[in-house]
């Protein structure tokens, strides 16, 4: 069994993102900007802002977050983002899901200008990722991608499954791996036999945010298990929802919570951002050329 260690890989990638950015800043004069946009008072989506915040400030991000009162309309939503799709120093925008429930979430993103859309949850990215074309490409998806390329873990005539279909996670992962010619199923709250899908499963992708729901009895030997969910315990403790002590014997690769995924969403949005502004600069480049 080993361990796909997501901490140390995603230092790799900000460390080359801060790289690359250091380069930007040399040749264009131009600092990659992140704006944050988080409606209300939830502790998790805070907690998940504050190491974004601090993620770009340690490879030299302009980052600022827009925080808003729960009772804000969705029209004032809209403004704000309106005015930072037309605001040159930001490059990446992106909203702290979830969001309050008076609030259109879907309208919300389809606001986003898609050239900045670094969380990859606008409709025309989320398309272009569907038929294998260039575009933006939802960080956590993307982070587990970035790990099987790290870890050499070929995916061409694999058996995958995915666990949850959510917009944000399930149903992009599992496109990313059609498109890697993995073959696919995509399980989800009304599967009836969850248990028949995993255990025939090469690799298994779990995030759906129930504790431990991967018991031991419910993956082959050998397999791969890439574990997203992130819960807290009553007790305090972190956990996924792979039951890791029982399962991972039995695993030729499996991520740890924490430690495994999360840290590669960060990542990936960071790299996202970078190549947003790299593409901002090369079209400002284009048009003094003109």
């Amino acid at each position: 069994m080993q361990l796909i260690d997501g901490k140390s890989l995603s230092k790799k990638v900000q460390d080359a993102v801060k790289s690359d950015i250091e380069i930007l800043k040399t040749q264009h004069g131009m600092v990659p900007g992140l704006a944050v946009v988080i409606v209300g008072d939830d502790p998790a989506s805070h907690a998940y802002v504050a190491m974004k915040e601090k993620a770009c400030k340690n490879v030299g991000v302009y980052s600022i977050a827009h925080k808003m009162p729960d009772t804000i309309t969705q029209d004032e939503i809209i403004a704000i983002i309106t005015m930072m799709n037309k605001n040159p120093h930001i490059h990446g925008i992106l909203v702290q899901l979830p969001l309050p429930k008076h609030i259109d979430t879907t309208k919300i993103l389809e606001v986003i200008d898609p050239k900045k859309d670094v969380d990859g949850f606008h409709a025309y990215n989320i398309g272009r990722m569907v038929v294998n074309l260039d575009s933006f490409v939802a960080c956590t998806p993307l982070g587990v991608m970035k790990m099987f390329e790290e870890y050499n873990i070929e995916l061409e005539g694999k058996d995958v499954v995915v666990v949850g279909a959510s917009n944000i996670v399930g149903k992009p992962m599992s496109s990313l791996l059609l498109n890697a010619n993995a073959t696919v199923t995509t399980t989800h709250i009304y599967t009836k036999d969850l248990k028949r899908h995993t255990l025939n499963a090469d690799i298994v992708i779990v995030g759906v945010g129930v504790p431990n729901l991967i018991k031991e009895d419910m993956i082959k030997e050998g397999a791969i298990v890439i574990d997203i969910g992130i819960n807290r315990l009553e007790d305090g403790r972190l956990v996924g929802d792979v039951d890791f002590a029982a399962v991972s014997p039995k695993c030729s690769y499996i991520t740890p919570v924490p430690g495994g995924v999360g840290p590669m969403t960060i990542a990936m949005l960071l790299k996202n951002t970078l190549i947003s502004a790299q593409a901002f600069a090369k079209e400002k480049q284009q048009d003094e050329g003109n």
